[in-house]
């Protein structure tokens, strides 16, 4: 399976819960995988701050346990390569995704690993 239809099914999956009215962010928060992958978690906060980027730490609403992992290669080794390549798959799901809506409805949505910088994808 392709790695944007492993992640539309992910991200596909936690849309169809029930989403908390209120948020005004989503983010994508990377992390490094143990098991040689990138790991994608997607949290709803009900702040947002373009200058402060701690709005991404209040978890208003949290994919939690459900991870979407994303196997490294030769292309996508570094988190560099792996932060470029996750953003490409979250901005084909903007423009494709069966839920892109859902995610559109809120003032911004970041993506970024979370111990690092927070980057802008979309803005309301």
């Amino acid at each position: 399976m392709d790695n944007f239809r492993l992640f539309s099914n992910w991200l596909n999956l936690v849309l169809e819960q029930e989403i908390p009215k209120g948020i005004k962010a989503f983010n994508f928060n990377l992390y490094e995988g143990e098991k040689d992958t990138f790991d994608i978690q997607l949290i709803g906060s009900d702040e947002f701050d373009e200058d402060d980027s701690d709005w991404a730490c209040t978890e208003y609403f949290t994919s939690e346990e459900d991870i979407c992992y994303i196997k490294r290669t030769d292309e996508i080794e570094h988190w560099e390569q792996g932060l470029s390549y996750i953003t490409k798959l979250v901005k084909r799901y903007l423009q494709e995704g069966e839920y892109a809506n859902i995610l559109k409805n809120v003032t911004a949505i970041g993506i970024g690993f979370v111990d690092g910088d927070i980057e802008i994808l979309y803005r309301s």
